[in-house]
């Protein structure tokens, strides 16, 4: 009797160990994957996710989650990059279709997601952040009122993005370039709020504002 409490026992505990080993090693080839994947990445984005103003591309590491995958899939489906005058969105257009399957996005987007977040330096001038405040009053409801995102709007965190970055997307939602798609329903949210917004001047004072939200 006590033999088969004890071969019991041990094989139990036996079960229990080759499930954690088996769970370590699988969250551990998950991560190696998005390693792997994050690969077709580091030309543009950096090593570190810290983004290139060279290249147009700008810092990701540290966004959420939810949001990087929802980006990747707007440029696998077309939502996103495929308009003819959009020439950072078109060159990152392919790059998301290398990734095969839904799976692999969100490998990926854990993998940005869990990198350290890596500001860039102001390289903007003549944004006034009073002026910015103000302009970014409307923003506060989807974006938080220190730009910290909110998943439930699916808006994400702007005080980490770079200033130039800002800018451009901006330019992009009042152009036309960005939130027109039918696919595209959370950008159609945002293209009214940068059509408020006059010319570039405005866009530097709100993008000088986020940045003292840091």
């Amino acid at each position: 009797m006590h033999m088969r409490i004890g071969t019991s026992l041990a094989g139990t505990l036996l079960a229990i160990f080759a499930l954690s080993g088996s769970g370590c090693s699988a969250a551990s080839t998950r991560e190696a994957r998005g390693e792997e994947l994050y690969l077709y990445c580091v030309q543009c984005h950096g090593e570190r996710g810290e983004g290139s103003h060279e290249f147009r591309a700008p810092s990701i590491a540290g966004l959420p989650e939810w949001y990087v995958e929802a980006q990747l899939h707007k440029f696998r489906d077309g939502a996103r990059g495929d308009h003819p005058a959009d020439v950072d969105g078109l060159r990152m257009r392919p790059m998301a279709r290398t990734l095969a399957t839904r799976a692999d996005v969100a490998i990926v987007a854990e993998h940005v997601a869990r990198m350290p977040v890596v500001e860039e330096p102001p390289r903007l001038e003549q944004g006034d952040p009073a002026r910015g405040r103000e302009l970014f009053t409307p923003c506060v409801t989807c974006h938080g009122d220190r730009a910290q995102g909110k998943r439930e709007n699916d808006a994400p965190p702007l005080a980490d993005l770079a200033d130039w970055y800002l800018v451009a997307q901006l330019a992009k939602f009042k152009e036309g370039i960005r939130g027109t798609d039918a696919l595209d329903t959370t950008g159609a949210q945002m293209r009214p709020m940068a059509v408020g917004l006059a010319d570039e001047q405005a866009m530097r004072n709100v993008a000088a504002y986020i940045r003292t939200l840091d």
